[in-house]
């Protein structure tokens, strides 16, 4: 019963449900299933699928927003019930922000979900954000990893304005710093001395991992 549980959850996040996939994962806590389990087993790979099939062109960007929705509804359910039992384990905290006059939210947002997703502690800034407010997110929240999102090639340039604040900062050594944005490339991060570029937001997973465990 509990892998089919799974799937459900797996698929409500493929099907872009939020109510239905928050009602699954109740229904898996009542019966007594690991959160953590659902997690890992239903959630996440619903949303590396849904990113899959966004990256192939299958779906489009409103399906990748409600793909996330669903995801985050679930989670609102299952997170409360994590740190009851044992606490999860984070893998790394996580600063994320759009740079200061960039208002898109979408690509970041979905890139926090999917490395709450796998275990990141997440927090968003938001957008149109100055590099002073990620240094003092750092500071706040003692993350080890930043990640700067600009989609304009007339706001890439902040990006190098958080690297620099937080090197001002003396934080620099103690940070890595990730880019993307559809204007980003990998020749762009090099310049500006980023730790790395991910294309995507399930790139973005697998470089934050990289980079902490590095």
């Amino acid at each position: 019963m509990s892998d089919e549980l799974y799937d459900k959850l797996c698929q409500s996040v493929v099907d872009g449900e939020p109510e239905e996939a928050a009602e699954l994962a109740q229904m898996a806590l009542d019966q007594g299933l690991d959160p953590l389990d659902c997690i890992n087993r239903g959630l996440t790979p619903g949303i590396d699928r849904v990113g899959e099939l966004f990256a192939t062109g299958d779906y489009y960007l409103p399906d990748l927003i409600i793909g996330g929705d669903a995801m985050k509804a679930a989670l609102a359910v299952l997170e409360p019930a994590l740190t009851q039992g044992r606490e999860r384990q984070i893998v790394a905290r996580v600063v994320l922000g759009t740079v200061q006059g960039d208002l898109h939210e979408i690509g970041k947002t979905l890139v926090g979900t999917m490395l709450t997703a796998n275990g990141f502690q997440v927090t968003d800034i938001g957008v149109d954000k100055p590099a002073s407010e990620f240094v003092a997110a750092v500071k706040d929240s003692g993350s080890t990893l930043v990640g700067a999102s600009a989609l304009l090639t007339t706001t890439m340039l902040h990006q190098q304005d958080v690297i620099e604040a937080l090197k001002e900062a003396g934080l620099r050594d103690k940070v890595k710093v990730m880019v993307g944005g559809a204007p980003i490339t990998e020749t762009w991060a090099d310049k500006i001395g980023a730790d790395g570029y991910a294309e995507d937001a399930i790139s973005a997973v697998a470089l934050a991992k990289k980079l902490v465990s590095g």
